[in-house]
């Protein structure tokens, strides 16, 4: 079964704060990581994968991330405390570059 998700990176511990969703979040964040493609995240150095999730449709994962994006900043410093306390960066943590 093929999963898509829903992500956040920063820049660091209540930094610059980056949404997205792919289906295939390793080889994703990897990209953010070495600044594959110019723009938000490469400008910034948003790169550390601090919370993600899963859903079982494209459709239901594009849909969590305009949610999200459409947040206040206070409302997503909470879900990643919540999921990620200590803002591991979940790439390296969770082997997610395997």
């Amino acid at each position: 079964m093929k999963f898509f998700f829903v992500y956040i990176l920063a820049s660091k511990r209540n930094g610059t704060l980056y949404t997205g969703s792919t289906d295939d979040l390793g080889k994703r964040v990897r990209e953010h990581k070495t600044k594959a493609t110019p723009g938000f995240t490469s400008k910034y150095g948003v790169d550390k994968l601090v919370w993600y999730e899963t859903h079982d449709t494209r459709d239901a994962s594009l849909a969590r991330e305009r949610q999200i994006k459409e947040w206040k900043r206070s409302w997503k410093l909470e879900l990643i405390e919540a999921f990620n306390p200590n803002w591991e960066d979940l790439f390296e943590t969770q082997n997610l570059w395997s």
